[in-house]
């Protein structure tokens, strides 16, 4: 069976009387080459169990269990699942488990690896779900919206609120970029393949103090750096600019100009009253 086949997907699609929905994100990948491109990322190994997110018909899911030990699949949509069930049918070392990942156990699973294609309404809670998680992924290969991608790649002086989170815990990078004409339903925008690897030490921060500045600093991204850490964090002007001065930073720069370690340091010299 074809899975990459418009035409085998229309049939299953007609055979289990359904549709692509929209608000799940379902669009089915039509090339294969884009598939092996996932693969190479991931680096499955025969020691690898892959956890993948919302798997759809299988197209993937087939893929990894040809290479990996085996293969967590997990999908919310219980009519995806029984054709799921059809399509893999004939491989043993497939699990699937019909739930919302955003409201399954992690802790109760056990896997080296994680895959999606990723909605974008769910791309930043199930990235930061993972990278957050006490047993994290040895890495992670997610396709997401191209401009997602972009955001969380990115480095100073066009950083986001999304690019420090991710970086924080992770070496996030941009494989290669999906045009929209490899699905269908096709999606109103490019693509792109992104590879994140958990670090092994974090910053020696605490994360919640340092998550509390950054939000303050993003806060209204197009004010400057001192006016938005001062009303975020209730402190006065003379004392964030003796803060920042510190650590080489202007009052005046904008949020999106500091650097992972730029933040590191604010972290830990923030001043003891806050």
């Amino acid at each position: 069976m074809d899975l990459y086949s418009i035409k085998t997907i229309k049939e299953l699609l007609r055979a289990y009387n359904t549709i692509p929905k929209e608000r799940l994100g379902q669009n089915f990948l039509l090339e294969k080459r884009v598939a092996s491109k996932m693969l190479k990322a991931t680096e499955i190994s025969q020691k690898d169990i892959v956890l993948e997110i919302g798997p759809g018909i299988g197209t993937l899911t087939q893929e990894l269990a040809q290479k990996a030990k085996r293969v967590i699949a997990v999908e919310k949509d219980p009519t995806m699942v029984k054709i799921l069930r059809e399509t893999t049918g004939a491989l043993p070392n497939i699990e699937i488990i019909q739930a919302d990942i955003l409201k399954l156990n992690l802790a109760r699973l056990s896997y080296s690896k994680v895959v999606a294609n990723l909605p974008y309404y769910i791309t930043s809670p199930v990235i930061r779900m993972f990278l957050e998680a006490k047993n994290k992924p040895e890495l992670m290969v997610f396709m997401v919206q191209k401009e997602v991608a972009q955001r969380i790649c990115a480095k100073p002086p066009d950083m986001n609120l999304l690019a420090v989170s991710v970086q924080f815990y992770a070496e996030p990078k941009i494989v290669s970029f999906v045009r929209k004409g490899a699905f269908w339903p096709q999606p109103k925008v490019d693509s792109a393949i992104v590879k994140i690897v958990p670090k092994n030490e974090l910053p020696f921060v605490d994360p919640g103090l340092f998550f509390r500045i950054v939000k303050a600093g993003f806060k209204q991204p197009r004010k400057q750096l001192g006016n938005n850490l001062a009303q975020g964090l209730k402190l006065s002007r003379e004392e964030i600019e003796t803060w920042l001065n510190q650590g080489d930073i202007q009052p005046t720069q904008r949020a999106e100009t500091l650097s992972l370690t730029d933040w590191v340091v604010l972290a830990k010299s923030l001043p003891k009253s806050t």
